[in-house]
């Protein structure tokens, strides 16, 4: 009697796809990855955040603190463009924080189907994603080679 409801592996896939599509189609406009700094300001709202700007030589950092506790932290560089993001607390919406990257953050994913524990390390060769913890805290951070401004190490994204 169960057998007749098994998944095959080539479908679990495109229902990724499809989901993320449909999560795409219903979010607010973000300061994602890779993309224009200027709308922040309505994550700070979508979160219902408090944010602090720190300013450093070639970048600034939005950070924002959600109710529930959990920190994101934008690095914007000098020409606006969003080059990292982090995250500690509860886990965030990918989608919404990596933007036109979550598709290859999925494919990335999905290419190593026998991956085990609780840490993730994706290096595409532009996109750069660590993420880890457990159900009710994670810590991770994604960034973009190609946009770190210039003198600014990948280890500035914390």
């Amino acid at each position: 009697m169960w057998e007749s409801f098994s998944f095959s592996a080539p479908k679990v896939p495109r229902l990724k796809i499809l989901v993320a599509m449909l999560l795409v189609s219903c979010l607010p406009a973000l300061g994602v990855l890779g993309g224009d700094a200027s709308s922040i300001a309505s994550d700070q709202a979508h979160l219902k955040a408090s944010v602090r700007v720190v300013v450093r030589s070639s970048y600034s950092v939005h950070e924002m603190f959600t109710p529930t506790g959990t920190t994101v932290r934008q690095f914007v560089s000098s020409s606006g463009t969003v080059f990292g993001v982090s995250w500690q607390g509860f886990a965030p919406d990918l989608q919404q924080l990596l933007g036109e990257h979550f598709q290859e953050y999925l494919a990335a994913v999905d290419s190593e189907p026998g991956r085990r524990g609780r840490g993730v390390h994706i290096d595409t060769g532009d996109l750069v994603l660590d993420a880890g913890g457990h159900m009710r805290f994670v810590v991770g951070r994604a960034f973009l080679r190609t946009q770190l401004p210039q003198g600014v190490s990948a280890d500035a994204v914390q």
